[in-house]
């Protein structure tokens, strides 16, 4: 078993980037050095979705961020119950690599970017 590195990193979050931004859409795509997360929001009345974030980090910390998370949705489904995720209606199985629908809006271009 490999230990765990529990060490303390202090950051600096500024006001302006601490408020977060909504997003209920993150468009996933990757090249062999590289992933690439764009974070969009889709709502009522807006033609797309309009990304709100980019975040490019290489396969190692991509693979770090889906474990993070899924220790932390583990702990969160131990303390809340677990997480029900169904799928908009009308919306296709998400394909490899992929758009993946964190919300109940928009089923018109299927996230895909114009």
């Amino acid at each position: 078993m490999e230990k765990e590195n529990n060490q303390q990193i202090s950051i600096d979050l500024q006001p302006e980037v601490a408020k977060g931004t909504y997003a209920n859409l993150a468009i996933i795509t990757h090249s062999q050095s590289e992933f690439v997360l764009d974070f969009a929001s889709m709502l009522p009345g807006l033609p797309k979705p309009q990304v709100q974030s980019r975040i490019i980090m290489t396969p190692e910390h991509a693979k770090r961020l889906l474990m993070a998370l899924q220790d932390n949705v583990s702990r969160y489904e131990t303390n809340n119950g677990i997480i029900v995720v169904a799928p908009p209606a009308g919306t296709p199985p998400p394909q490899q690599g992929g758009t993946f629908h964190m919300g109940g809006f928009g089923q018109g271009n299927g996230g895909q970017r114009s």
